[in-house]
């Protein structure tokens, strides 16, 4: 299988090499980067969340890792602390032991007696040579294991800071994908609404039976407002009986008979009468 694939990718850089020449490699890495970047382009957006959150929770076991080595170092630094206090008390007593040898010795004496024990000058000499050269020693000893414990607490408060910066930087993504997921939770229901569709029929048979009504309502007010043109008019068309003035006719009726008089003269004989009683 190996070796076909193999021979399949010699054949393909050979092809490339006769058709294209020196710029071959060129063409292939710049095929390969398109055809990453439209394989990449059509991975759906739900796959690539996930991935993120798979990156994001690797992220733990490198954390876990980081806390074990502070720990670690933190332990190997309070050692190394306790030792260098442990040899400083040491030597501090050292130096006085040593310092009292040698001022015993510059009083001349030729012997001296510590602990109920007499020792010559020779003797307290060697013990006071033996101690001071183990004392430069320890000193020396003792300044490497301070350089040594000052690099283990740098680098402790280095990795601390490491480890701090690794777990805000961990919260931060996580609030980071929080806020991605409820985004695309959001486009996707916008998605399903914008793709729902509509059966419009029933809302169509609605719309044309509402325009229907409203136009027979439309003819009823007409038909209405015709009617009303006439009725709000002078009846000139109707004819009324003209009412009869029966005292007009009875005096008509009688004053055309012969030795009739009139009610014109009555009336007057009545002014004249009424002249006369008034005088």
């Amino acid at each position: 299988m190996l070796k076909k694939a193999f021979i399949g990718s010699m054949a393909v850089v050979t092809a490339s090499t006769f058709f294209f020449g020196r710029d071959a490699m060129s063409y292939l890495a710049t095929g390969a980067t398109s055809l990453r970047d439209a394989v990449r382009s059509e991975v759906p957006i739900e796959f690539e969340m996930e991935r993120a959150k798979k990156e994001v929770a690797d992220l733990i076991p490198a954390i876990h890792q980081s806390l074990k080595v502070v720990a670690e170092q933190q332990v190997s630094v309070e050692n190394l602390r306790a030792n260098i206090d442990q040899k400083t008390a040491a030597l501090e007593e050292q130096e006085e032991a040593i310092l009292a040898l040698n001022e015993d010795l510059k009083t001349g004496d030729e012997q001296f007696v510590y602990a109920g024990h007499t020792y010559s000058v020779n003797e307290v000499q060697r013990d006071l040579t033996e101690r001071f050269n183990r004392f430069k020693t320890a000193e020396n000893t003792l300044k490497d294991q301070q350089q040594i414990l000052a690099a283990k607490e740098k680098a402790l408060e280095q990795h601390r800071s490491t480890l701090e910066d690794m777990l805000s930087q961990k919260k931060t993504l996580e609030v980071e994908l929080e806020r991605l997921m409820a985004r695309m939770q959001m486009i996707n229901a916008r998605k399903q609404i914008s793709s729902v569709s509509v059966d419009d029929s029933q809302l169509a048979k609605a719309k044309a039976l509402i325009n229907e009504i409203d136009q027979k309502l439309d003819v009823e007010a007409k038909l209405l407002d015709a009617e009303g043109n006439f009725l709000g008019l002078i009846p000139v068309e109707t004819k009324t009986e003209e009412s009869v003035d029966i005292a007009f006719q009875v005096d008509s009726y009688f004053s055309s008979k012969p030795g009739a008089r009139s009610s014109e003269l009555d009336a007057v004989d009545a002014k004249i009468v009424s002249l006369d009683e008034s005088k």
